[in-house]
């Protein structure tokens, strides 16, 4: 049998570059709910979005970042992975601008929301 990685001929990605099989987005449980339908609409507009796609795109990454907040929170205080990866996390949310600095804690990363 012919051992395929990501949809590609285990020969075909010897030869071409690597490709990445990353998730950016999930779609909605479900399709056609009214108010989350007119919510992103809202959205798509006000910000000027191309897409619905975009809209999850956000959603998804806010998703993941406030599982991190909460895998983090489980840990000790003084748990050096909970203290160098919480710090690395708030520290990228304040630089791209979804944290104010006077709220640096892994508790208002759970209060963002969407």
């Amino acid at each position: 049998p012919r051992a395929v990685f990501c949809g590609v001929h285990y020969l075909e990605q010897r030869i071409m570059p690597k490709i990445v099989c990353s998730k950016t987005y999930t779609t909605p449980r479900r399709p056609f709910e009214k108010a989350r339908l007119d919510q992103e609409l809202k959205l798509i507009g006000q910000y000027g979005l191309r897409n619905k796609r975009e809209v999850w795109r956000v959603r998804y990454t806010l998703a993941k970042i406030r599982k991190a907040a909460r895998d983090l929170l489980t840990l000790d205080e003084k748990s050096t992975k909970r203290l160098f990866e919480g710090n690395a996390l708030l520290r990228r949310l304040v630089r791209i601008g979804v944290l104010d600095e006077g709220k640096m804690k892994l508790d208002y990363v759970l209060g963002l929301r969407r």
